[in-house]
């Protein structure tokens, strides 16, 4: 990097520190989908004022998008002052759930010593926040490039990103012909490039029984029993099986190296009371039990195999059990993406880390899908990575913050990464 656009990134710490804050102090919760219109007049007046041209997209029609919610997302670009490429930054603007355990302001965005606090601060408010200082700062050190520079603070990637990079993939803003280089600034540790993610599967299965009166079970059949039946398989059968699964994806952390599957969540019998009820429940045998499961899979899998072998193994119940019966229902499938080290941004932003860190960049792939998927998939644009600050263990935690350091550093090697690609002569 030019000495001139380190110190220059270095000067804006506390520009840096405030807009990382006022990032994080808008409650953008997903769900439902809060505070998108919010983030975005944000960034819309941050960026036009650094002479980005910025063009506001709602996500009519896609899961989640309502009057009351919807699914606002902001491009920026600035155009350079020649042909060249487009280098496009694209973080998500959206949070997951507060949750317990929080000692601080989730949305207080607070500084202590090198650390800002917050729901959101590494996962990814501080990663957007690294972009757009990187960016505006290589435009007053070299107001003369090539190509164009995008930002986009993109909805609902926490839910899949379908009214986020999805939807945009599919209007054409990913495209090959419009954008080459895509840097996505996930929490992945300032010195590491991920280069894809495993696939994911997400479904919901339902056992049926029959209701009768609490006092009476033989009179009726326990879905939640049935339900149990199907636990005890996964343990002694799918689990084992999963495990003994590795992959030769760098994926981080090292127990992200198998096959993995999550029980998301339970649900049989009555509903739960409301918390202002503080009657007793009604004596009845469940005849319903659902769970939702998160199956996340490796690029030696297929997708195929992962939803037969859980469908035989219940398939297989049903014909030992009596009066097992169940239904499955698939809620969402990701293919597992990896970009070639090879590739133009990889070799970039790796030259970009050795240069200014001063040492080897390490190359991964993430435990969980993130937008790489909809670049991939639907934008067919496969020079894509994340990069960015944080760490990534800290992601949906509570307590979660991002180092001012790890953001100034991650700034200077985007600002390299600029430099590299759109001054050419």
């Amino acid at each position: 990097m030019s000495d001139p656009l380190g110190h220059r990134i270095a000067d804006l710490r506390e520009d840096l520190i405030a807009l990382t804050q006022a990032l994080i102090r808008i409650p953008t919760l997903n769900p439902p989908g809060a505070e998108y219109a919010a983030v975005c007049d944000l960034l819309k007046t941050r960026l036009e004022a650094s002479g980005f041209a910025c063009t506001l997209i709602r996500a009519t029609g896609t899961p989640g998008d309502s009057d009351r919610y919807p699914r606002w997302n902001l491009i920026a670009r600035r155009d350079g002052t020649r042909p060249g490429p487009c280098v496009h930054f694209n973080s998500h603007t959206d949070v997951v759930e507060v949750g317990q355990g929080w000692t601080r302001d989730p949305f207080g965005a607070e500084l202590d010593d090198d650390r800002i606090y917050g729901r959101g601060a590494c996962d990814m408010k501080g990663g957007l926040a690294a972009s757009i200082i990187a960016a505006e700062a290589f435009l007053g050190q070299h107001p003369d490039f090539a190509g164009a520079i995008e930002i986009s603070g993109t909805a609902d990637e926490e839910s899949g990103g379908y009214g986020g990079v999805a939807y945009l993939a599919e209007q054409g803003w990913f495209s090959p012909q419009r954008v080459q280089h895509v840097i996505i600034p996930e929490p992945l540790n300032k010195d590491r490039i991920c280069l894809g993610h495993r696939g994911g599967w997400w479904a919901e299965i339902e056992t049926r029984g029959e209701i009768a009166h609490g006092s009476m079970p033989f009179l009726g059949d326990c879905a939640v029993r049935h339900m149990g039946a199907v636990l005890q398989a996964f343990e002694e059968r799918l689990f084992p099986a999963m495990a003994a699964r590795t992959t030769d994806m760098p994926v981080v952390p090292e127990g992200a190296r198998q096959s993995t599957m999550n029980i998301n969540a339970i649900h049989g019998g009555q509903p739960e009371n409301p918390p202002d009820f503080d009657g007793l429940p009604a004596h009845c045998v469940p005849d319903s039990c659902r769970i939702v499961i998160d199956r996340r899979f490796l690029i030696e899998e297929g997708i195929d195999a992962v939803s037969s072998e859980v469908i035989a193994l219940l398939d297989d119940l049903k014909a030992r059990r009596p009066n097992f019966d169940y239904e499955i229902r698939e809620l969402n499938r990701v293919l597992p993406s990896m970009t070639d080290r090879d590739a133009p941004i990889v070799t970039t932003v790796a030259q970009a880390i050795r240069d200014t860190l001063g040492q080897e960049a390490a190359f991964v792939a993430s435990p969980g899908s993130y937008d790489q998927k909809h670049i991939d998939r639907i934008g067919k644009l496969k020079n894509c990575i994340a990069y960015g600050p944080g760490i990534l263990e800290l992601a949906h935690k509570p307590d979660e913050w991002i180092g001012v350091t790890d953001m100034l550093d991650s700034a200077r090697v985007m600002g390299r990464t600029l430099e590299t690609l759109l001054l050419n002569d």
